[in-house]
Parts: structure tokens; C-alpha cells; sequence
């Protein structure tokens, strides 16, 4: 920040303070009158200003005290500006004249104090929650990113010192505005990441030990990009960000946050960690990581983050035998059966697995009925709601009708089958005897199981490939024919 940056920031002894306070009051009387005339006044006003201030800069650039006035000046035009956001319907209509390329401009201004606040000027005129708005702001948007402001607004991200608080504010409104753009055009997020240094600029701002609200904003905007981007999943994965984010959430292997904003931060840190775990790449990269060990860690502490490190480990093992490997190699199945009985033997990993349903009479084989007991009734229940509804009235086909019933349950009773079935499947006279006897009890058969396991067989989608299908087809036809 230059000399002239913090000028403005006090009375000048030779200048009136109450301009400022004029430019208020005249802000205030103009909110109920602006109209298209009165909008292009305000932003040729601000586009003088700002004209001014240039030529006063590249005319005194070693003498701060002779452009400070123009600066002073500008500061107040921008804030004038703010009533645009009342007026959203005038952007497509303000964007030719210049408003985009004029607000762009201003955040590339040499006085940090002016492009911090072009970023909040910008966070206000790009946030709208009004449906009708929409266009118009998008016409906004649409313009800011043809101005570059998306390399412009990321440069001023590292610019900004966080250890000032008028510029961590800054920081703060810098991801405003790109979270607002990114919303009002989703495509943005690809964008932004391959022709920007975003990407790396959040995973270092999370790598910090100490928690405050730009931390938790980075963590959002974070996880809005790499949600539905698997070109930004693999990004993160390049840029070494599965560890970077591994870093992140080990900071709460034995603690947990201390307020709701830090578990907010903590849960998008997950959901971060979730989403890069789709590419097969970094899988790997967790392995090799120790990611697996780290999650088992957080399992056993039993702190807040015990429920997002067993989805995280859903994640890195699902479709990757190596990560199901380690798991099993490094004692996981103690805590995870620890976790799957409410609380806390050598041989191949697949013993070993089928060896935890023997332990205690079979205890676990008991939790397994418990819960495949309790989705039956909910998937009943749902399928004889949907039976009594007339379906044609309601446009419900058969694929919305098994989605309902997949919401209901049916997903996890499908899991459970699964699981019953490889037990019967590994021929083990003890825990057969058990099976047949808890399905007995429980008005069950081993047709109930084997009519579920055929709906899951039918449904199994190609979305992993025809090849991936057909495997996991033949595995399921399998345990049928057993059963």
C-alpha cells in the first residue's frame, strides 16, 4: 500500500469533511429516483473520477500528496455506486457504457485501499437472490469475466495482506464476489481454475494452523469448486492438494473445532477431501498419503470429525482394491466394526474380514438383521405408499418410482443383501446357521434376500463403464445362485 493508500482514511486539515457526508445524503434521496439517466450519470461520474486519478498518478508518480485529492474523490464515487445495486435492471443496459470494464479497472488500482473497494462494491452489485434479477446480473457477470476480473480479482487475493484487517476484509469480498459469479454461472468453475492460480491460493490459505472467517470462506469456495469439476479434482490432485487437504483436516485428529463457524470449515475440509477422491489418480495419492491411517486415527479419537472420516475412507476404497488393501493391512476393520457396533486374526484379508462376523457368538451378524430388519419396513412402507397412489396422474415411470424407494432406503437394504450374501457365499457352517436363524425370527427368507439382491442386479447402472457393469452383474449373479 502506497503513501496516498491511507489518505483517505482521515480528515484533511485544509479540505471540508462533509462531502462525504453530502455524498451520503444524496445517495440516500437518490435510491427511490434512479432511474436509467440517473444510473448513467453516476457511473460517468465515477469514470471522470477515475480518469482523473490516472492522469494524476502517470503525471505526479513520486509525489503522492498531488494526487491524493483525485483519490480521495474516486473513493467517494465508488461508494455512490452502491445504489446500483438496488437497480439490477439497469445493468444490461450500464454494462455497454462501461460498467464492467470500469469496476475491473479500479481493482487493478495501485492504491490497495481503492481495489478493496472495488471487491466490495463488486460483492454488492454481483449478489441477488431475486429470481427476476437474474438475467441482468448474469449480463453483469457475463461482462466482469470478458474484462478479465477473474485473474484480476485472484492476483488481489495474494496482494491483499490478511494481517491488516481493512485488507482481510478485502479478502473476504474478493471471495464474495467470485462465489457470486460462480453461482450466477456454475461453467465458471473450470475457468477459473485452469487460467488462475485459485486453486493453489486455497489450499495454502487452508494449510494455515490458526481458524478465522477467511479460512472458513476459502473451504467453501473450495468445495463449490471441485463439486461437480472433475477436471478441477484432478487439478487439486496435481498440484499435490490431496495432501495439502489431509494437512488441513489432521489439525483435528484429537481436537475438535471450537465454534460453529470452525465445524462448518471442518465439514466443507471433508467434503473437499470427498470430492477429490473421485479421480483414480488420487486415490493413489491418498494411499500413498496415509490418508487411510489418518482417517482410522480420527475413528478412534471419537471427536467431531469420527462420521466424516468413515465417509472420507467410503470415498478413497470404492472401486480401488489398493485402498481396501491397506485398510485391512493396518488393523482398520477393528475400528470400523467398533463403529458399525456402537462402540470400540491373521490369514488373507477376505478371512480375516469374514472372521469379524464369527467374534462374540456372531454379534455382528445380529447388528447386521437389526438394521436389515429396520430398511425392510421402510422400504415396505414406501412401496405400498407408492402403490396406493394412481402413478399415471402423478407422470411417475418405473425409474422415479425405484428412485423413491431408493430414498426410502432401499440403497442401504441393498448393502445389507450384499453383505449377507458373500457371508453365505463364504460357506461357513457357523455363521450360515446364524443367518437362517435371524431371518426366521424375523418372518424373513433367504427369497426376500435373494429378490433384493435381483433388483439390485437388474438396476446395476453402466456408469463406471459396460466392463465394470458387467463384473459387478456376474458378482451379484453369483451370490444368487448360491443363495
Amino acid at each position: 500500500m502506497d503513501a496516498a493508500a491511507a489518505v483517505h482514511k482521515r480528515k484533511r486539515p485544509d479540505e471540508p469533511a462533509p462531502a462525504a457526508a453530502d455524498v451520503d445524503l444524496s445517495a440516500a434521496d437518490a435510491v427511490e429516483v434512479l432511474d436509467l439517466r440517473a444510473a448513467k450519470r453516476l457511473l460517468l461520474a465515477f469514470e471522470r473520477r477515475l480518469r482523473d486519478n490516472l492522469e494524476a498518478r502517470m503525471k505526479y508518480p513520486d509525489d503522492p500528496a498531488r494526487f491524493a485529492d483525485s483519490e480521495i474523490a474516486l473513493h467517494a464515487e465508488a461508494d455512490r455506486l452502491r445504489l446500483l445495486a438496488g437497480a439490477p435492471e439497469l445493468f444490461p443496459d450500464l454494462v455497454p457504457i462501461g460498467l464492467a470494464s470500469s469496476l475491473a479497472s479500479l481493482l487493478t488500482h495501485d492504491n490497495a485501499d481503492l481495489a478493496a473497494a472495488a471487491a466490495s462494491l463488486l460483492a454488492d452489485l454481483t449478489d441477488s437472490d431475486d429470481p427476476s434479477d437474474l438475467a441482468a446480473v448474469q449480463a453483469l457477470a457475463d461482462a466482469l469475466v470478458d474484462a478479465n476480473a477473474l485473474d484480476l480479482l485472484v492476483h488481489n487475493l495474494s496482494r491483499f495482506s490478511e494481517a491488516d484487517p481493512d485488507e482481510a476484509e478485502a479478502v473476504h469480498n474478493t471471495l464474495a464476489v467470485l462465489e457470486n459469479l460462480l453461482d450466477l454461472r456454475p461453467n465458471l468453475a473450470d475457468k477459473v481454475c485452469d487460467g488462475t492460480k485459485l486453486l493453489r491460493w486455497l489450499l495454502s490459505r487452508l494449510k494455515a494452523r490458526e481458524f478465522d472467517a477467511n479460512k472458513q470462506y476459502a473451504s467453501e469456495i473450495l468445495a463449490i469448486l471441485l463439486q461437480n469439476s472433475p477436471a478441477n479434482q484432478k487439478r487439486l490432485g496435481q498440484i499435490n492438494g490431496v495432501d495439502g487437504l489431509l494437512q488441513a483436516v489432521a489439525m483435528y485428529k484429537s481436537r475438535d473445532p471450537k465454534t460453529s463457524d470452525e465445524e462448518e470449515m471442518l465439514e466443507n475440509l471433508f467434503d473437499c477431501l470427498c470430492c477429490v477422491l473421485m479421480p483414480l489418480e488420487n486415490k493413489e495419492r491418498f494411499v500413498k498419503a496415509e490418508g487411510v491411517e489418518l482417517m482410522i486415527i480420527i475413528m478412534k479419537q471419537k471427536k467431531l470429525a469420527y462420521s466424516s472420516a468413515i465417509r472420507t475412507l467410503d470415498f478413497a476404497m470404492t472401486r480401488f482394491p489398493p485402498a481396501c488393501e491397506r485398510f485391512v493391512d493396518v488393523l482398520g476393520l477393528k475400528t470400523a466394526f467398533a463403529a458399525f457396533m456402537g462402540g470400540i486374526t491373521k490369514g488373507s484379508r477376505r478371512m480375516r474380514l469374514l472372521g469379524k462376523f464369527v467374534e462374540n457368538e456372531c454379534e455382528k451378524i445380529d447388528r447386521l438383521m437389526e438394521f436389515c430388519t429396520r430398511y425392510s419396513d421402510r422400504v415396505k412402507e414406501e412401496t405400498e405408499r407408492l402403490d396406493s397412489l394412481d402413478l399415471e396422474d402423478l407422470e411417475m415411470d418405473d425409474d422415479e418410482r425405484y428412485n423413491r424407494k431408493l430414498e426410502a432406503g432401499l440403497y442401504t437394504l441393498q448393502l445389507i443383501a450384499l453383505i449377507l450374501g458373500h457371508i453365505w457365499h463364504s460357506g461357513n457352517s457357523q455363521m450360515r446357521a446364524r443367518v437362517e436363524l435371524l431371518l426366521r425370527q424375523n418372518k424373513l427368507t433367504k427369497q426376500d434376500v435373494k429378490g433384493i439382491l435381483e433388483e439390485y442386479h437388474d438396476n446395476i447402472g453402466d456408469l463406471d463403464g459396460p466392463e465394470e457393469k458387467e463384473r459387478a452383474q456376474a458378482r451379484t449373479k453369483e451370490i444368487i445362485a448360491v443363495l
